[in-house]
């Protein structure tokens, strides 16, 4: 069974540092047997980050949608995961306010990093919480999960343009905010060419390893990437001005292409 300080040790292990902004996508069950359960957890990750930015993804779009246009930030839950939404209630924790794609941060510049995101228009803007991960060459981690459920290249194909990843309709939003005031904000929603194209998204793992944009480890028993988010942002960008439908397909990445 795992300590806090068994996953303080194995996150330093992996690579992060302290002062680092860091994003988590999780898969609780994947840690193995911790003592605490998420809790524990959540307080090793938070110990570890007091110095830097941590932040968890705290999508709503499985519940807020079409029929259900109303998304209150203080009260509507994940859709992602355990995890994501014990993080959601630590004190000083602070969510944006995307209708469908918010996430929930906690330290340095929290308030400024997730400020903001009713103002934009598509799942993943540029200006928002995802582009700001470029700018502050934050950390992605996929701990016990797959590259795959990787948010960030969603928003990677929309600011190379890539056709047919956004509806062409907006879809209005109703956003509750602290003192009970509605605002609205409408959103081009994803959209797929097929089933679900984000299955596609872990081609980039073996380029990544490879050049050593992601490193490879283990938290508890989850088997965990860590990857640089502006270096994935920029080799995927890449590989999309060679084939802007490179994720419409479950070919491998040609290895000339980063060997």
């Amino acid at each position: 069974m795992y300590t806090r300080e068994d996953l303080i040790k194995d996150i330093k292990n992996i690579g992060i540092k302290h002062t680092d902004t860091l994003l988590v996508h999780s898969s609780m069950k994947a840690l193995g047997e911790v003592d605490g359960g998420g809790e524990t957890v959540i307080d090793a990750f938070i110990e570890y980050m007091k110095d830097g930015l941590l932040i968890f993804p705290t999508h709503s779009w499985e519940t807020v949608n079409k029929e259900n246009t109303l998304f209150d930030p203080l009260t509507e839950p994940s859709c992602i995961g355990i995890l994501s939404n014990l993080f959601l209630k630590r004190p000083g924790v602070i969510r944006s306010w995307h209708p469908t794609h918010s996430v929930a941060a906690l330290g340095k510049e929290a308030e400024e990093y997730t400020a903001g995101e009713e103002k934009t228009n598509t799942a993943c803007p540029r200006s928002g919480c995802w582009g700001r991960l470029y700018e502050r060459k934050a950390k992605i981690l996929f701990l016990g999960c797959s590259t795959s459920k990787n948010t960030y290249i969603h928003g990677v194909e929309e600011w190379n343009n890539i056709a047919n990843r956004l509806d062409d309709t907006l879809q209005e939003y109703k956003i509750r905010k602290p003192d009970g005031k509605i605002i609205i904000c409408s959103q081009h929603r994803h959209h797929s060419p097929i089933k679900d194209i984000s299955v596609n998204y872990d081609k980039i793992q073996i380029p990544m390893l490879h050049r050593g944009i992601a490193v490879k480890g283990k938290i508890g028993d989850a088997e965990s990437y860590l990857c640089d988010a502006k270096a994935m942002a920029d080799l995927t960008s890449e590989f999309l001005k060679k084939d802007p439908d490179l994720f419409l397909h479950n070919k491998p990445v040609p290895f000339p292409w980063f060997g």
